[in-house]
């Protein structure tokens, strides 16, 4: 079949969506020469200005040019604009199947599998970044649509299935699990230590939390965790955030003020790949309390990094993390500050978590992610040659 790639949002500041359709992007230039598809990687003219034109042998990179906007196309079908639909670009350019990488995806006509991140306006729907400004609405009327008509459905974990099936109503045949894969940066041959304390003015020992300032991101409850903490280690112990403002970061700031902690936070914004990598492998711990599940990347950087991990036990988590994480609920500061200590105090506990770690994310390859995807497009061909 000729596959279409739909790369969306597929920009640095997207965050963990970026992270995951690179390397996605990545394996398929690694093993999808071997595949009996050829490939059309979609995208803006801004990404595709920066790819080569021919990636591969048996792929091309092809410009959309208002970007991948949604088809233009009601959701009834009942109207449709002058200028030229995704769908028909994609049947003119002899397209048969569309991976779309983006979540929640969109609606076409072309098969296509997509992949989901969360269904967390369906868990949490009182968050404001999945309800305020018609974003709930939004956001179920896409998935209720995307998923309804998608060929395939690629999820993480079971529970990330068994949301599909109870929200979507998807058929389970349709449901495909496969771990999110560990990115390979984390990987990479580990250089000695830089002295990344000192470039960003952090005293002693620090909790590490890359995450983009939305509400669930939890940032709250960690910072009273902090405060908790104060008061019960002999040490002091800073907090070293990592992320985009999505709307929260005032209130977060804010926070941290009101509890004294001025000066043992540290908002570092965007910071290069290079210090991201130090700064997990320097911290005491990752601490990731988000509120949302079924599967998050960063505890896979930090195993691969050789960092311990403390992670909210949401739905998915432990199915994802397995024994190679401190879980704790993220509504409860005390059980985030006793996480910590038992760092602190168990003797043993934190080389065990890191060599847990090891394992999962040697186990979680992009390559495996992606073959498991072509293999579905094998056996989706033989469904597909029925019509031109």
């Amino acid at each position: 079949m000729r596959v279409g790639i739909l790369l969306e949002n597929f920009d640095l500041t997207a965050g963990g969506g970026h992270t995951f359709q690179s390397e996605i992007f990545n394996a398929l230039l690694a093993i999808g020469a071997k595949a009996r598809h050829s490939f059309v990687f979609l995208c803006d003219p801004d990404t595709a200005a920066r790819l080569p034109p021919k990636p591969l042998p048996n792929a091309e990179v092809m410009a959309l040019d208002a970007g991948p906007a949604a088809p233009r196309r009601t959701l009834l079908g009942r109207s449709k604009p002058a200028g030229q639909s995704l769908d028909e670009r994609l049947r003119a350019a002899g397209v048969e199947f569309v991976w779309q990488l983006g979540a929640p995806g969109q609606v076409l006509e072309v098969p296509y599998m997509v992949v989901v991140w969360d269904l967390q306006h369906r868990l949490q729907p009182w968050f404001p970044e999945v309800s305020a400004n018609g974003n709930w609405q939004h956001r179920d009327t896409l998935y209720t649509a995307v998923l309804g008509r998608a060929a395939a459905v690629i999820v993480g974990t079971e529970a990330g299935k068994r949301e599909v099936e109870r929200f979507f109503r998807v058929d389970p045949s349709r449901i495909l699990i496969t771990p999110h894969p560990t990115p390979r940066f984390a990987d990479a041959d580990l250089q000695a230590k830089r002295q990344i304390r000192e470039k960003y003015g952090i005293a002693g020992d620090y909790l590490f939390y890359p995450a983009q300032f939305w509400a669930h991101k939890n940032h709250v409850n960690l910072l009273l965790a902090l405060e908790l903490l104060q008061k019960r280690l002999e040490r002091p112990l800073s907090a070293a955030f990592v992320g985009a403002d999505h709307g929260n970061l005032a209130h977060v700031k804010a926070t941290s003020e009101r509890l004294g902690l001025t000066g043992r936070v540290h908002f570092l914004g965007f910071v290069p790949r290079e210090d991201l990598i130090d700064l997990y492998r320097q911290a005491f711990a990752l601490s990731y309390v988000t509120f949302f599940g079924p599967e998050n990347l960063p505890p896979l950087e930090a195993f691969a990094l050789g960092c311990p991990v403390i992670a909210s036990e949401v739905s998915g988590a432990r199915e994802q993390l397995g024994d190679a994480v401190l879980f704790v609920d993220p509504t409860s500061p005390e059980g985030i500050a006793e996480a910590v200590m038992r760092l602190e105090s168990e003797k043993n506990l934190r080389a065990n978590l890191i060599d847990a770690g090891k394992k999962i994310a040697a186990a979680r390859t992009p390559q495996g992610f992606v073959a498991d995807a072509l293999a579905l497009l094998d056996r989706f061909e033989a469904v597909r040659r029925c019509w031109t």
